[in-house]
Formats: C-alpha cells, sequence, structure tokens
C-alpha cells in the first residue's frame, strides 16, 4: 500500500520520534466521563467580559462549557468518570493494578489526585500516580498504560483524565476565558480479546515552546494583574500554528509507522482546543470533516479530558464500530504533543 508523502512543514521543526506497540495487544474497554452540571453559555460570557456569541462560535467553536461550583475537586470529577468507566468495562475495582491520572488541576501539590481516587475505590496495593503533560496528558498516560499491560508488568489500568480549570480561569481575559472549562474521561485498558487495540504512537516535546502556554510563572504572566492566585496565560497565534503543523506531522507519522494511508483512518479524535485548528489541521491533512469527531462547542476546552470525552460522545453516537481505525492527537503546554493510532474493538 502506497504511503502519501507528509507535507513540507517548517525549516526549524522538530524530528518525531514514533514507535509500534510490542508485546501483547491492548484495547480500551471501556469508557466513562464526568462533567459539572452547571453550564456557562456564551451568552453569560457576554456579561462578563468583552466578547460576544458570535466572537466565541467564529473563532473557537464554543458554544456551552460546564463549570464546576467553586471549591469541587479535580479528585470527585476523576472518581465519577472513574466509575462510568469500570462499569462500562465491567471491570471491578479489585482488578485494577494501576491508576494513571493525567491533569494539569490537581488539588494540591502532593499526594497524587490517584492515590485519592485509590482510596475512594478501596483499592489499596494498586500502583497510583499523576502525570503532567498539560493538555496531551491523557495519551501520555494511555501510552504508559499501554506499555505497561502489552509487557505484562499489569493486565488491567484506569487511566483519568480531570481537569477544574475553572480555578485558574483570569474571568477578565477574554482570549482564555471563553476557551477553558471543567470535566473529566477515564478509560480502562486490558489486554485486546482478538488482537486489536494499540498500533503505533508518537510522542514528544520541544521546551522552547515553554512560553507559549503557561500558568503561575510571575516572569511569563502567569498571574492576573493584582492577584496572587495562577491565572493561564496563552501566546494565542504562536500555539494555533503550533497546533496546526503538530497536529498534521504526527498523523502522517503515526499512519507512516502504523503501515497504512490517512485514507484509511476511520476517525479522528484530536484535542478539542480550538475547532478551528481541528478544521485545519483536518483539511491539511485530507480528512474530510465527516471522519473527524468534534464536540469542543458543547465542553470547551478541558485539556486533558478533552480526547477521553470525545471519545465517549463519539462511542455513544455511533461513530465508533468494532475494527475501525482511529487516530488520537494532542498538543499542549511544554510544548508536548502525542498521538496514538489504534483498531478499535
Amino acid at each position: 500500500m502506497a504511503i502519501k508523502a507528509a507535507p513540507r512543514v517548517r525549516s526549524d521543526a522538530v524530528p518525531l520520534r514514533t514507535f509500534r506497540s510490542t508485546g501483547r495487544p491492548v484495547a480500551i474497554a471501556g469508557l466513562g466521563i464526568h462533567a459539572p452540571e452547571n453550564v456557562l453559555t456564551n451568552q453569560d460570557l457576554e456579561r462578563m467580559v468583552e466578547t460576544s456569541d458570535q466572537w466565541i462560535r467564529e473563532r473557537t467553536g464554543i458554544k456551552r462549557r460546564h463549570i464546576a461550583e467553586p471549591g469541587t475537586t479535580t479528585f470527585s470529577l476523576a472518581v465519577e468518570a472513574a466509575r462510568e468507566a469500570l462499569a462500562a468495562s465491567a471491570v471491578r475495582p479489585e482488578e485494577l493494578d494501576m491508576i494513571l491520572v493525567a491533569t494539569s488541576t490537581p488539588d494540591g501539590p502532593f499526594p497524587s489526585v490517584a492515590c485519592r481516587v485509590q482510596g475512594e475505590l478501596g483499592v489499596p496495593g494498586a500502583c497510583a500516580m499523576d502525570l503532567l503533560a498539560a493538555c496531551t496528558g491523557f495519551v501520555y498516560a494511555l501510552s504508559a498504560a499501554e506499555a505497561y499491560v502489552s509487557s505484562g508488568r499489569a493486565d488491567t489500568v484506569l487511566v483519568i483524565g480531570a481537569e477544574v480549570l475553572s480555578r485558574l480561569i483570569d474571568w477578565k481575559d477574554r482570549g482564555t476565558s471563553v476557551i477553558f472549562a471543567d470535566g473529566a474521561a477515564a478509560a480502562v485498558l486490558r489486554p485486546a480479546q482478538r488482537g486489536a487495540g494499540f498500533v503505533a504512537w508518537c510522542l514528544g516535546s520541544d521546551g522552547r515552546g515553554y512560553d507559549q502556554i503557561t500558568c503561575g510563572n510571575p516572569t511569563l504572566g502567569g498571574y492576573a494583574s493584582g492577584e496572587s492566585t495562577p491565572r493561564i496565560a496563552m501566546k494565542g497565534p504562536d500555539v494555533f500554528k503550533f497546533a496546526t503543523d503538530i497536529f498534521i506531522r504526527q498523523a502522517f507519522a503515526v499512519a507512516e509507522e502504523a503501515g497504512i494511508d490517512i485514507d484509511d483512518i476511520d476517525l479522528f479524535v484530536p484535542h478539542q482546543a480550538n475547532s478551528r485548528i481541528i478544521e485545519a489541521a483536518a483539511r491539511r491533512v485530507g480528512l474530510p470533516m465527516e471522519r473527524v469527531m468534534v464536540n469542543i462547542d458543547e465542553y470547551g476546552n478541558t485539556s486533558t479530558a478533552t480526547i477521553g470525552l470525545a471519545l465517549h460522545d463519539a462511542l455513544r453516537q455511533g461513530r465508533l464500530k468494532s475494527g475501525d481505525r482511529v487516530l488520537i492527537a494532542g498538543f499542549g503546554s511544554g510544548l508536548t504533543w502525542g498521538a496514538c493510532l489504534l483498531e478499535w474493538e
């Protein structure tokens, strides 16, 4: 099968590292999500910051987002998503060998959110830890979980992406306040029943872009004016260029590593950062939007939770069926990126 040549990219682009899955085949056995009941619409934001529903929709694709009540913990969202994923996969908590939580908003520096989830689920003894790779965190955590299961070091791993980003938002900054939101998603990984599952990966980072998306760094604008609370700061145009470029490059890189053509991908599930980024990347990759999962209009950008939320909604909408080739791709602060190709089981 002929492999499409990747499009030309800027000359300073870093090399991408790809690898194939080895050992036991590993698949996602079940998914779960949780979004706070409180919904903040674009019309609500019009009364809070200088913006409009039209401005937000045209630039981000977002119509609504879920915002947790003050005092809500990341842990509580993570547990709700975890319970649903366990139920969907018919896995009992005591079967878990490992719990990985990807988050940029832990409830404190330590202990980990994962350890608290483990305690709530009642599975002492299972390995539990948090992972920080910003919006790419869910893909990084999937990779780590897949490596443990494929090697035989674990049989059942719970991966969670959970965020309460609202506590880091400067509600006077329309560049970030309209984008970020709260939510959680979880996936249970187990050995694949029929040899399906994860096939190829692309993971990487480029610290030269460290200052493009930050929070709590006083030298880089990580605080709102006159406040001591960390706030998200982002260089929008730079992030847009980076995100579109890395989506395209890693899509081709993963497909080539898996030995398939882009046209063979049945569904592209990208990090839900911005609808314009997703549409631009899909267009340049050559995938019609009918084969791209987009639900940013409902949830906004929930960082580590977006891909899990999108996978869950795709499954619920009947857009995922056994044997489908699925491309997952994300990018985030760091700068970080990660993508994988799997055959859905």
